[in-house]
């Protein structure tokens, strides 16, 4: 504890942690570490600093203890090796997280695909029986943009002069929630469409029901993140 660099590790951790913490008392070991005068114990430390990191115990039963954080930084700092494994770990499990996220997201992209296509198929079937072409290529671009300015609030071409530097389209970028209400969209839409609804009447219905969704959706989100914290603290 009379190395400087770990006084600065154990007092960045108490700034970012304790409240109560005395800067003022850090700052002036931090500037006497390295001295050969200087000495430094932990409980020298939590009596000076009124640190919360580290807890020394006397008696039968006592030790010196330290937050998860710091101990792990002592185990690095004693052993290569173990910081070595630490640091593989890591990767993995942040390679494993990417790849659940990856794999969450692009599952959310295939049902939006699947669902557009009974969307377009319904589009032919309903209102491009007497179209050219040329006009059912134009009707398909027009109810997708229905809705994407139903979801996003903006049509195809708004979004790309937007983001000239961005490849691909808005839905490429749209969160998990997003997608999956998209989805909903198009299924619910080919449904209006059979039912002979004009495109007006399903804007608005088609509207309704990704805010109505969006908001359940988000409202499952912090709830999962509130229980993931209270585990988390516990």
């Amino acid at each position: 504890m009379r190395n400087r660099n770990t006084l600065e590790f154990i007092g960045l951790w108490e700034a970012l942690n304790n409240e109560n913490f005395n800067r003022v008392q850090f700052d002036t070991f931090r500037n006497e570490a390295g001295l050969n005068r200087f000495t430094m114990t932990p409980q020298k430390w939590i009596e000076s600093t009124n640190a919360i990191g580290i807890i020394a115990k006397a008696g039968r039963y006592g030790g010196t203890y330290a937050h998860y954080d710091i101990a792990m930084e002592f185990a690095s700092w004693l052993s290569p090796e173990f910081k070595l494994y630490i640091i593989q770990d890591y990767k993995r499990l942040k390679s494993d997280e990417n790849s659940r996220l990856s794999l969450g997201w692009n599952l959310n992209r295939e049902i939006s695909k699947i669902n557009y296509k009974i969307h377009t198929d319904a589009i032919k079937e309903y209102l491009l029986a007497d179209l050219t072409n040329e006009q059912l290529s134009y009707k398909y671009a027009s109810e997708a943009d229905m809705l994407n300015v139903a979801l996003f609030n903006k049509r195809a071409k708004q979004w790309r002069d937007e983001n000239p530097e961005l490849k691909g389209n808005m839905r490429d970028y749209a969160s998990l929630n997003e997608l999956l209400v998209l989805a909903n969209m198009e299924s619910y839409n080919a449904v209006l469409i059979s039912k002979g609804m004009e495109q007006k009447e399903r804007m608005i219905e088609l509207r309704k029901l990704a805010r109505t969704q969006l908001g359940s959706l988000e409202k499952l989100n912090s709830i999962g993140l509130k229980s993931l914290e209270d585990k988390t603290k516990k």
